[in-house]
C-alpha cells in the first residue's frame, strides 16, 4: 500500500467506524436482516462496492466459519480502507451489541430477571421481514442471471425449508451449480465435499475444569474457529461445552443468554458476552467476546483478496456464481420462516405495511425504518396503557 493510500485509508477510518457503530445500534433481526441492512446502506446508498462484488463476498463468507453478517461488515471495511478499515468496521458493528449485552448481564445478575421490551420487538420483527424481502429481490435479480441459477436458488431454499442444514445445502448448491455451469476441477469438488463432511465437534474437546480467563477465552476462540452457518448453530456448541462439559453455567442461564443475544441489536454471538460475564464478571465478558470474534477478523483478512481471484478464474467463478444463487435461496428460506413468526396479528401486518411504504415508496434508509418501527411499537404500548 502506497503512502497516499495509507493516508486516504486513515482519513476514512472515522467515517467507517461511525457508520458501522450506528448500524450496530439498530441491527435487529439476525444475519439475513443484517445483510439486508448492509446492502441497503453500502451498496444502494453509499455505493462503496457494486452489487456483484457484494454477492461474491457474501457467497465466500458463507464458506468460512464465524458470524456471516459480522464478517461481511469486515469485508466492507476492508474494501473501503484496507486492513485498518476491516478492524474499524468489525469493531464498530460488534461493540454496541457487546456493550448493551454486558449491561444487561449486570442487570440480570443483580436483579435476577430480564428487562421486557416485547412491544418494541413486536413492531421491529415485521419491519425486518419486509427488509429481508427487499434484499432478496435486489440481490436475487443480480445473482440469478439465468434459469440454471434460478433452479439452484429455489432448490437450496426448498432444502432449507425442508430441514436440511444451511451449510450442507449451500455446499450442495455450489457444487451442483458449478457442475451445471462449468465442470470444475475434481479437486474443487473433493474439497467442498470434505468441508461438508468435516465435524467440528472434535475440535471443541476440552477438559471440564474450573473456569479461568485463559480457559474461557480459549473455549470461545475454538467456537469462533469452527462455527459454520448462522449464529443459532452457536446454541448447540454452548450447550455441549459450557453446560454439559464444563458446568460453568446452567441450562436456564444459557437460554437467558440466547434470549438476550436475540433481543439486542447486532450479532447473536454476543450471547458469549453475557455468558462470559456470568462466568467471570466484566473481564470474562471482554475475554469471551474477543475470543469468539477474533477468528473472523483473521479469516476475512486472508479471504478478501482471494475472492477477486476466484471471480477472475473461469472455473472458480462458476462455483462462486452457484454459491451466490444458493445464498439468495437461503435468505428466501429465512424470509419464509419469519413470515409466520412476524405476521401473526393484524397489528403486525399493519407494521409491515408501514415498513414497506417507508422502504420502497418513500425510500427511507433501512436504519430509519427499523428505528421507526421500534418507536411505533413503544408508542402503541403507551397508548394501550392510557
Amino acid at each position: 500500500m502506497t503512502l497516499k493510500k495509507v493516508r486516504e485509508s486513515g482519513r476514512r477510518l472515522p467515517e467507517i467506524a461511525a457508520a458501522f457503530f450506528r448500524l450496530g445500534c439498530v441491527a435487529f433481526g439476525g444475519p439475513a436482516a443484517h445483510l439486508a441492512l448492509l446492502e441497503d446502506e453500502f451498496v444502494s446508498r453509499r455505493g462503496w462496492i457494486g452489487r456483484q462484488r457484494f454477492l461474491d463476498l457474501m457467497g465466500a463468507t458463507n464458506l468460512i466459519p464465524g458470524p456471516n453478517s459480522t464478517e461481511m461488515t469486515m469485508h466492507l471495511g476492508y474494501e473501503r480502507a484496507g486492513p485498518p478499515g476491516l478492524f474499524a468496521a468489525g469493531l464498530g458493528f460488534v461493540l454496541p451489541s457487546a456493550m448493551i449485552t454486558a449491561g444487561l448481564a449486570w442487570v440480570y445478575v443483580h436483579a435476577g430477571s430480564l428487562p421486557a421490551a416485547e412491544s418494541a420487538l413486536a413492531a421491529i420483527r415485521p419491519a425486518v421481514f419486509v427488509l429481508i424481502l427487499g434484499a432478496v429481490w435486489k440481490l436475487g435479480r443480480k445473482a440469478v442471471s439465468d434459469w440454471r441459477l434460478g433452479v439452484i436458488a429455489v432448490g437450496v431454499g426448498a432444502a432449507v425449508v425442508a430441514g436440511v442444514g444451511e451449510i450442507p445445502a449451500l455446499l450442495l448448491g455450489g457444487v451442483c451449480g458449478g457442475l451445471a455451469l462449468l465442470l470444475p476441477r475434481p479437486s474443487a469438488i473433493a474439497s467442498a465435499l470434505a468441508l461438508a463432511l468435516w465435524s467440528p465437534a472434535t475440535v471443541l474437546a476440552a477438559s471440564g475444569e474450573a473456569p479461568s480467563l485463559g480457559k474461557l477465552g480459549l473455549f470461545f476462540f475454538k467456537v469462533g474457529c469452527v462455527l459454520y452457518g448462522s449464529g443459532y448453530v452457536l446454541i448447540a456448541f454452548l450447550e455441549g461445552g459450557l453446560v454439559e462439559q464444563h458446568g460453568w453455567v446452567t441450562h436456564h442461564e444459557l437460554l437467558d443468554a440466547i434470549a438476550i443475544g436475540q433481543f439486542t441489536p447486532g450479532p447473536v454471538l454476543t450471547s458469549a458476552t453475557f455468558l462470559g460475564y456470568l462466568v467471570a464478571g466484566w473481564t470474562g465478558a471482554a475475554v469471551a467476546t474477543a475470543g469468539i470474534f477474533l477468528p473472523g477478523f483473521g479469516l476475512v483478512w486472508v479471504l478478501n483478496p482471494l475472492v477477486r481471484r476466484l471471480r477472475e478464474s473461469r472455473t472458480t467463478a462458476a462455483f462462486l456464481d452457484a454459491v451466490n444463487a444458493s445464498a439468495v435461496g437461503l435468505m428466501a428460506a429465512v424470509a419464509i420462516g419469519l413470515a409466520t413468526a412476524s405476521l401473526n396479528t393484524v397489528t403486525a401486518c399493519v407494521f409491515a405495511g408501514c415498513a414497506a411504504v417507508g422502504l420502497f415508496v418513500v425510500r427511507w434508509p433501512a436504519v430509519w425504518v427499523i428505528s421507526g418501527a421500534g418507536a411505533l411499537g413503544l408508542l402503541s404500548m403507551l397508548v394501550k396503557q392510557f
